[in-house]
């Protein structure tokens, strides 16, 4: 008898797990976040929602967008997690988006979210330029520390700037859309693109990845790696021997947003993971990486980001920054690709 209990407990024990296991939801979770930011918040996810699984499909911005807007007629993403806002934008104005408001929307600054109401995505912090100086290298070849953008096009700085690819990197994205908004396009004859011909004649590389120039600048691969906030600050709390420069004539910047992918089939969890990201708990998390977020007042001072630093943003359209994307892009790789890293 004692053994018929046991065998009727076991199967039981195994029926209940094999029901808990069904009920788990696996998420496709498309992103641009840092590799080294997913396990944190990932797992302080599954301490409030345990039973919904994330599967990661990450790379770069640009990339993750070109993949997103070609798999449109066969969508493979439930959730768009960590994308630029400006590539948000794009896939809205594709409809590529289902408008949900999180439960934490009010506490959203409106500067920081779509406009629609519900929104199509919302932000959930701020990643804006900088330039990585190494100061052991400059030293070597008498370079001085710069302050501005146009420092970066002086003589001295010839094939000593690495920064990224616009088409694959959000971060180099928003660099020319600023430098276009400063200085002017004009179909490509505007002061912009003349700063980016003298710009790219100092140039080494440009890299598929935001991160990368500040880390061979780091690495003293090169004197100036122009790169986001996140990268310089996380490598120089390493002991790496760089300046961060916040060039004086104004940053560029984009969010990291977060959208439901329209005609998910698991809309119920995806509204689950966006309200906790849109929580408290979840921009405190971000706060960690990036000076801002976009509910104000949780992010703590960061030690080598400029308490002034939201000041420094220049003002960024994402509608016109995702209208002009094809053309601006397609003007950039005709002057400049063929100084691109290999694939």
């Amino acid at each position: 008898m004692k053994f018929w209990k046991s065998m009727l407990a076991a199967t039981l024990g195994l029926a209940f797990a094999a029901g808990a296991w069904a009920q788990k939801t696996q998420l496709t979770v498309y992103t641009a976040l840092e590799t080294d930011q997913l396990k944190a918040y990932q797992e302080a996810f599954n301490k409030v929602q345990p039973n919904i699984e994330i599967k990661w499909v990450r790379d770069s911005t640009g990339v993750v967008t070109a993949k997103l807007l070609a798999e449109k007629v066969n969508p493979q993403a439930d959730v768009i997690w960590g994308v630029a806002a400006s590539s948000l934008a794009l896939f809205e104005r594709n409809g590529m988006l289902e408008a949900y408001a999180p439960l934490n929307l009010d506490a959203i600054m409106s500067q920081y979210r779509d406009k629609n109401s519900p929104p199509a995505w919302w932000g959930m912090d701020v990643f804006g330029a900088v330039v990585c100086f190494n100061t052991v290298e400059a030293k070597k070849k008498g370079i001085a520390l710069p302050t501005t953008w146009k420092d970066l096009t002086k003589p001295e700085f010839k094939g000593q700037v690495v920064m990224p690819n616009p088409a694959s990197s959000g971060t180099g994205y928003f660099d020319v859309v600023a430098w276009l908004q400063l200085w002017g396009d004009e179909g490509g004859k505007g002061g912009g693109w003349k700063y980016m011909d003298a710009l790219h004649e100092n140039i080494g590389q440009y890299t598929h990845s935001g991160s990368k120039p500040c880390n061979m600048a780091a690495a003293g691969e090169y004197v100036a790696g122009i790169s986001f906030e996140y990268r310089g600050h996380t490598n120089k709390a390493k002991g790496a021997p760089i300046e961060l420069v916040f060039p004086k004539e104004g940053l560029g910047w984009d969010l990291e947003g977060f959208a439901i992918y329209k005609g998910t089939k698991k809309l119920e969890a995806a509204k689950k993971l966006a309200d906790w990201a849109s929580s408290k708990d979840a921009m405190m998390l971000y706060g960690k990486n990036f000076a801002l977020t976009a509910q104000p007042g949780v992010a703590p001072k960061l030690a080598n980001i400029p308490a002034d630093y939201e000041s420094r943003l220049i003002k960024m359209n994402f509608d016109q920054a995702a209208a002009g994307r094809e053309r601006t892009l397609a003007e950039w790789s005709k002057r400049y690709d063929a100084k691109s890293e290999k694939k």
